[in-house]
């Protein structure tokens, strides 16, 4: 992969995540450099990756070879307004937030074709992200290809259609937040229980793996696999849950479609 300079628009725990992932693979840029308004925010993010640039504005980190936006959705417009003039035809820019959409972006940013719009994860902390892309359409199969090349450090990343993404924000991007507490609860209860925590922590771990391959590939229908356990001691608590999921979830999807 011919190395290419990168510029983070915003300083955050997503650009965190990318950087320890290419800390991990141990992967070479030209260079790698950060803009975030929050001085506090640079500080601590130069600490723990000394070889990161940090700059003073937006406009500095825009022109560099491959531009990541990691900005939350409310504040993007008015950023793409103020680094307009400092991208140009060659800009490969990489959005990872949802709601804004290509064609958005391309109006706002009228020298730049090559538009990218990334769901990204947070397991990529540990190159396992799972990592919807969308290209715009001026952008050729070749540069497609370089790209996904550099983002499949991150994890799996893989094509779609625009109009899923917030979809994928949902059920992949945000999916862990639904569980991490949950298992850390059961791990304190192990302990509690009598198991060592290094015991907790593995059954939870071996016993999750083996009930996900279980519910997708056993061949069974769920309610097959849902029956397998006679005693469900939250059982009565199901239609509970499903009714959070709904009301929640539902109510972030209609916040951050386009």
């Amino acid at each position: 992969m011919k190395t290419k300079t990168l510029g983070f628009i915003g300083g955050g725990r997503i650009t965190r995540i990318f950087l320890q992932a290419f800390v991990n693979k141990k992967a070479i840029f030209d260079s790698i450099s950060v803009f975030d308004s929050n001085p506090e925010v640079l500080l601590a993010l130069k600490q723990k990756y000394p070889f990161i640039q940090t700059l003073n504005n937006a406009s500095e980190a825009a022109q560099k070879d491959i531009v990541f936006l990691a900005l939350h959705p409310p504040v993007i417009m008015e950023t793409l307004q103020k680094i307009t003039g400092a991208v140009n035809e060659q800009t490969i820019f990489i959005s990872l937030a949802p709601k804004i959409t290509i064609a958005q972006i391309a109006a706002a940013l009228k020298p730049v074709n090559q538009i990218v719009r990334l769901i990204p994860n947070a397991t990529s902390v540990i190159n396992h992200g799972y990592n919807p892309v969308s290209f715009g359409p001026e952008i050729p199969e070749i540069q497609k290809w370089y790209i996904l090349e550099m983002l499949n450090l991150l994890g799996q990343t893989f094509e779609t259609a625009e109009e899923k993404l917030e979809a994928y924000a949902l059920i992949s991007s945000m999916l862990p937040t639904y569980f991490w507490f949950q298992w850390t609860e059961l791990e304190a209860l192990g302990t509690r229980f009598g198991l060592s925590e290094t015991e907790s922590k593995e059954c939870i771990y071996e016993t999750m793996n083996a009930a996900l391959n279980t519910m997708y590939h056993s061949g069974m229908k769920p309610e097959e696999v849902m029956n397998l356990i006679p005693v469900k001691p939250i059982g009565e608590n199901e239609d509970q849950i499903k009714s959070i999921y709904q009301e929640k979830l539902k109510a972030i999807f209609e916040k951050i479609k386009p």
